[in-house]
């Protein structure tokens, strides 16, 4: 089993009226003769948190030249999103990456505490010690700010827990892979580690939107609920530097995503201080700071690798999908009762039901001894090196050549805002 000393500690509850034993009684009595502790607004037991602990990856992956790269993965979701995050955790599992969920206030500590006992549970997570769950939560309002100092929030943690990660990739509970790791790992594994993928074409309603100059305030910074964001009817235009902005989701490098949370270098913090009241940052924010900091203008493909599924169109088909997985590796938003979502792990990656996609680092998936102990002598034995990618990843790394040497031809983005 793993060392203690590892072992990722779920928090247990605690009472404020601890250390004065006769009044323990005294509250104790109470409680059971109101009825217990009070219920949650989703009429599930409160559960008062500790912050985790958060375990160290218990095998670090080779690096270097030849060596795939390290992935290091934000899976964040609201209330009743706990399933979701956890299939969407188990599509995208590969022991070589670094991954954290977090659950925002609008779920119910009791939903945060399941959470982790599930991870816990998993006999394969506790082996390679790379996932991590935020018991801490806070309110996040997509449209807001506090969007954005979540997004800083998760690069800080991760760089906490172990910084030898080469991507920052967040995703939503309604996100899911277009392809297994093994073949995104192939197609990341020549490409240069400090190149970022963040896209300025594909939404260009961004510059239209009213709410751009405008300034706003989101509660949610200091809320502890989530609360609409306020609209000043003052607007502003600053004019010490230019606003780019496209798509808010972005596949970051881990230099960049340290510049933007350590801010060596003024331009992140204060164009965080800006941002923090403009509405929708996350379709601003990194995309600014890349073309205000000439390190990082020549390092940008700009392509986000998502495919976004309209909400005007009729269900996606699966041909859709894996046709716009040779260019894309995830695909958003799609809901928990979405046939197509068992279509994908049936048809793509190849993934039982409740279980982790195959890969080549291990064939523990059927072991004759499928009990705990069996299972983990054989996770230990995973060479977490080795990927062996498919027709996707091939077509991929291919696409991703290609873009990276037409990006060196190309004006930068940041010359057209």
């Amino acid at each position: 089993m793993l060392n203690k000393q590892w072992k990722m500690r779920i928090p247990k509850i605690y009472s404020w009226f601890s250390g004065y034993y006769p009044w323990v009684v005294v509250f104790a009595t109470t409680l059971i003769l109101f009825g217990g502790l009070s219920k949650s607004k989703n009429n599930e037991d409160e559960v008062f948190l500790k912050v985790p602990k958060f375990q160290k990856p218990l095998r670090l992956p080779n690096k270097g030249y030849g060596y795939p790269p390290v992935l290091a993965y934000w899976i964040s979701g609201s209330n009743g999103d706990s399933k979701k995050l956890l299939r969407l955790l188990k599509a995208i599992y590969h022991p070589r990456n670094q991954y954290l969920l977090q659950l925002d206030s609008a779920s119910s500590d009791y939903e945060r505490e399941n959470l982790m006992f599930l991870i816990e549970s998993e006999t394969v997570f506790q082996t390679f010690g790379n996932v991590n769950v935020e018991g801490k939560s806070y309110a996040v309002n997509q449209m807001g700010s506090s969007a954005l100092a979540a997004t800083l929030h998760a690069a800080a943690l991760l760089l906490k827990i172990n910084s030898d990660w080469d991507w920052f990739i967040p995703l939503s509970a309604s996100s899911y892979p277009l392809m297994t790791q093994d073949d995104l790992l192939h197609a990341f594994t020549f490409l240069p580690r400090d190149l970022n993928f963040i896209d300025y074409t594909s939404n260009p309603g961004w510059k239209q939107r009213e709410e751009m100059n405008r300034i706003v305030v989101d509660p949610d910074l200091y809320h502890r609920s989530n609360t609409a964001i306020h609209y000043d009817v003052e607007t502003r235009k600053p004019d010490a530097f230019k606003i780019f902005g496209g798509s808010p989701w972005v596949i970051n490098s881990r230099y960049f995503m340290e510049f933007c949370v350590h801010g060596w270098d003024n331009v992140p913090r204060k164009l965080l201080m800006y941002f923090t009241n403009v509405a929708y940052p996350l379709e601003t924010y990194f995309h600014t700071v890349v073309c205000a900091s000439a390190e990082f203008q020549n390092k940008t493909m700009d392509n986000d690798l998502r495919y976004i599924i309209s909400r005007s169109s009729k269900l996606e088909t699966l041909n859709t999908l894996t046709i716009a997985a040779g260019e894309a590796v995830f695909a958003q938003p799609i809901q928990e009762d979405d046939p197509l979502v068992n279509m994908i792990d049936e048809d793509v990656l190849h993934r039982l039901p409740d279980k982790i996609v195959p890969g080549s680092w291990s064939s523990c998936q059927g072991v004759a001894d499928d009990s705990m102990k069996g299972e983990e002598l054989c996770y230990r034995e995973a060479d977490i090196d080795r990927v062996k990618p498919g027709p996707k990843g091939i077509k991929l790394a291919a696409h991703l050549t290609k873009l990276h040497a037409q990006s060196k031809r190309n004006p930068s983005p940041c010359h057209h805002p």
